[in-house]
């Protein structure tokens, strides 16, 4: 699971493309690891799922799906090492309950994470930013396209898992398999201070750590811990279409 970012193929790019209504935001997501991914979206409570709520995203391809054209917000991430055992599937890092299609399940820490918010509306927009407060598994960036006034890529593009400290891998196999995942501080030691709970669940005690700080260096425009500076959710105005890549 150390992956090479960037590969010279001339393989031909597998598209799925659904229908989508006129002016509608396109979410598309985007394989460009040298391995499949399994990517999962779940929606926030009361929203619809899409696409089942996960799929199979062959190397160097890619998923593009219309998003409902009324307020919608959820979070994305891959899911890696998948399997399928007779009846079973489950997935080294992200995954969400043992299905392919996670329909509305969350993923289980650690796994990079895009948070998508779609507004529409006078004055359309879509907020996005990414997290590792759950910790990391792939390199994803967010990138909006044909929208007006600030619209970055944001995200993390490192390999962190060839640097990941050891009392944050987390292998499959344990203990003697490689690393799939690098753990948040929460999830290593789930105290209440990594955590940001209970007395921590504050702006004013929920602070950085020596472990969000070696993500936030390696990725500084990533949400590291619970209560991270808000300024890193952007906001894009009328964007055609918003890409999540993994391993960009």
């Amino acid at each position: 699971m150390a992956p090479s970012l960037f590969l010279c193929t001339f393989f031909i790019l597998a598209v799925t493309t659904l229908t989508s209504p006129t002016g509608a935001l396109i979410l598309t997501l985007v394989n460009n690891c040298n391995y499949t991914v399994w990517p999962a979206i779940q929606p926030n409570a009361g929203h619809p799922v899409l696409a089942g709520g996960g799929f199979t995203l062959n190397t160097l391809t890619h998923q593009s799906i219309p998003v409902p054209d009324v307020h919608w917000s959820g979070r994305v991430w891959a899911r890696t090492g998948c399997t399928h055992s007779g009846a079973g599937f489950s997935c080294a890092s992200g995954d969400c309950g043992g299905r392919l299609q996670c329909n509305g399940a969350g993923g289980s820490p650690p796994a990079s994470l895009a948070q998508v918010e779609v507004h529409h509306g006078n004055g359309d927009s879509v907020s996005y930013g990414v997290s590792l407060v759950d910790g990391f598994n792939v390199p994803m960036t967010v990138t909006p396209h044909e929208g007006k006034g600030v619209c970055p890529v944001v995200g993390c593009r490192a390999d962190l898992l060839a640097t990941c400290p050891p009392v944050l891998q987390h292998r499959v196999p344990a203990v003697h398999g490689p690393v799939v995942a690098c753990k948040s501080g929460c999830e290593a030691f789930h105290t209440d201070e990594l955590c940001c709970r209970n007395h921590f669940n504050s702006p004013h005690t929920c602070r950085e750590s020596v472990y969000s700080t070696f993500f936030k260096h390696a990725c500084p425009n990533t949400f590291t811990y619970a209560h991270d500076n808000p300024s890193l959710m952007h906001q894009c105005s009328s964007p055609h279409e918003l890409k999540v890549i993994f391993c960009h």
